[in-house]
């Protein structure tokens, strides 16, 4: 993919991602998500993680991040302000403005610039979705696939999804030789698999209990990424031998 192709899909996503992020921030907190004990600061932690890597990349696709630069104070100041306004504003529509939940937003925002000092957009995609996946499985009290059983198990699927989807886009910047057919499998899945399996140990020693479709839907979600770039490969590599 170009840099303008890949900028183009990051402003998208940035654009979808804060319209929804101004939508749930003005609406009531439903009475199912409050009986869920979900910690509200750490939702507000990884809001403005994802906010701030999203808006980052937008401007600079391609650059860490430089402290020594103009753009990131302004990034700072101006995320930092936005998270105030907005809790201020939502004190209208029945929430309470907290000075721990900016406090929770300014924590995201300065642990995603400091990751962003170190890591480009592939890798620092594969770490964020991968703080986000752990997070939503160990962020409530309660069992999140009991209450929300549609809503948890797409975003299971598709936090898996984009999650072996970036995996396999660093995969091809470590391994730039060309791989077996075996190897490039066993690779493939073997991480997210792993990072699933991982995921799965720690909630359990935390008391937070899982069935087996928080299995079964990411273990889909891996399969499914894997063998849609395994075809394209084959396809690519078939277009490319009979021109």
């Amino acid at each position: 993919m170009t840099i303008f192709g890949q900028r183009k899909i990051i402003i998208i996503s940035l654009a979808l991602y804060w319209a929804s992020l101004i939508f749930l921030a003005h609406i009531p907190i439903p009475e199912s998500v409050r009986s869920a004990h979900v910690s509200d600061k750490s939702l507000h932690f990884l809001a403005y993680l994802v906010l701030t890597f999203l808006l980052w990349f937008s401007i600079k696709p391609q650059q860490k991040v430089n402290w020594g630069k103009f753009t990131v104070w302004i990034i700072l100041v101006g995320l930092t302000a936005y998270g105030a306004i907005d809790e201020v504003i939502q004190s209208f529509v029945g929430r309470t403005c907290d000075i721990f939940d900016i406090s929770a937003n300014l924590s995201g925002i300065i642990f995603g610039l400091l990751l962003l000092t170190f890591l480009t957009f592939r890798p620092a995609a594969l770490f964020i979705s991968g703080i986000v996946i752990f997070a939503v499985a160990n962020i409530a009290k309660t069992n999140l696939a009991e209450k929300f059983p549609f809503a948890y198990g797409i975003f299971h699927f598709f936090a898996y999804g984009i999650f072996t989807t970036f995996w396999l886009l660093n995969m091809n910047l470590i391994f730039r030789r060309d791989l077996s057919q075996f190897y490039h499998i066993i690779l493939a899945t073997g991480i997210p698999i792993s990072f699933l399996i991982v995921v799965r140990i720690i909630s359990f020693y935390l008391g937070r209990n899982f069935g087996a479709e928080d299995i079964i839907i990411p273990l889909a979600a891996i399969v499914f990424v894997t063998g849609v770039n395994y075809l394209r490969t084959i396809f690519n590599k078939n277009i490319h031998n009979n021109p």
